[in-house]
């Protein structure tokens, strides 16, 4: 079995993490954990750093440090993950979906415009799948309405915009995620950066239950989002591989790119788009109207071969949960809702190998005849 994901472990990770059981500090406040952050934090260019349980609890946290009032409302791509409506909800806000672009998969800048309203108090603007989103146009809607920017960068660890600058750089808040199948990863965690001061306060109160003086008096409700000196020994090594991690997922990309590009009846991945070159967090396909297989007979006969799929993020104003939210007239986001329906990727892991990379593309093209 060929898996969706399959990661590399070839650093120093069993070095730092001997290191963090021989000082016996292996809960969270260790050497790592500072080493980690400061390593991120250089690299995004924020003032302000602090690593949390994933990338789940890092959006809950960067939702909940901006203190907005019941009924705010936060606009979000519905072609997403559903941790950022769950951020959205968990803390008494009011979900507002909005479309991808059909070719980049990103939120649409020019649905955002028709969404926004006085309420509108934040934006979580996603990088999706290895391309940066038009973050810059999100700015300056900023500038004219006064929201805050969640820059959601959990599938794009290391990509640069065509600025030179990071994805991470421009949010008034940024979340990362180290799942096992990001481009670095601590098996479980996550990150919040800011230039703010008052938020990463906030933030720091957040993650560890509001802990103040005197110790067990909490005048709010916060959680336990503490990442550990363990995951954070692991997350530094991997950190210390970023670019070679990076070309092995382009070269992956580009491979497939090369070896399934005479399929007619699909969509690959851009390339590129406007505002970066793509590093393929994952490589996606989009069935065409035209072609006459499903997506899920495709996943099944490519499974029986021992070739893993997954299909593409189910939009979040299609999901059961959203239905308290969902107003009289339904919401049609028509690109969000056909790739969808027809998207799914492929094996993509930084461990997967050549040969491994041929035999995907050889049954997909047989599949796809």
């Amino acid at each position: 079995m060929i898996p969706v994901n399959s990661i590399s472990l070839n650093g120093k990770e069993k070095k730092y993490l001997n290191q963090c059981i021989n000082s016996n500090w292996i809960s969270a406040g260790g050497k790592f954990n500072d080493l980690f952050e400061d390593k991120i934090r250089n690299l995004i260019k924020k003032k302000f750093c602090i690593s949390v349980t994933s990338g789940t609890t890092a959006l809950e946290t960067a939702i909940q440090s901006l203190n907005l009032k019941k009924g705010d409302e936060v606009i979000l791509p519905s072609f997403t993950i559903i941790s950022c409506f769950n951020a959205i909800v968990k803390n008494g806000l009011t979900p507002v979906p909005v479309d991808c672009n059909f070719d980049d998969w990103n939120i649409n800048i020019s649905e955002v415009k028709k969404k926004i309203t006085k309420k509108t108090k934040a934006i979580i603007v996603v990088h999706i799948y290895g391309l940066a989103s038009d973050i810059k146009k999100i700015i300056t809607l900023k500038k004219k309405h006064n929201f805050k920017i969640i820059e959601d960068a959990a599938e794009v660890m290391g990509l640069k915009y065509f600025d030179n600058k990071y994805c991470g750089y421009y949010g008034d808040i940024t979340t990362f995620s180290f799942y096992a199948n990001k481009h670095i990863t601590t098996g479980e965690g996550g990150m919040v950066l800011t230039n703010d001061k008052k938020i990463f306060n906030r933030c720091k109160s957040i993650i560890n239950l509001f802990f103040k003086q005197p110790r067990f008096i909490h005048d709010e409700i916060g959680s336990n989002f503490r990442f550990t000196n363990l995951q954070a020994a692991v997350g530094l090594a991997q950190f210390e591989n970023l670019k070679k991690i990076i070309k092995k997922k382009r070269l992956i990309g580009k491979i497939y790119q090369k070896g399934l590009e005479s399929i007619k009846n699909i969509y690959l991945p851009l390339k590129k788009n406007n505002f970066s070159k793509n590093i393929y967090w994952v490589f996606g396909l989009v069935l065409k109207t035209r072609n006459r297989k499903k997506r899920e007979d495709i996943c099944k006969k490519l499974l029986k071969k021992g070739i893993e799929t997954r299909p593409f993020f189910w939009p979040i104003h299609k999901q059961p949960v959203f239905k308290p939210y969902q107003k009289k007239e339904k919401l049609h986001l028509k690109n969000s809702e056909y790739i969808a329906k027809n998207g799914f990727y492929l094996p993509s892991g930084t461990a997967l190998k050549l040969k491994q990379i041929k035999y995907i593309i050889q049954e997909v093209k047989k599949i796809m005849k």
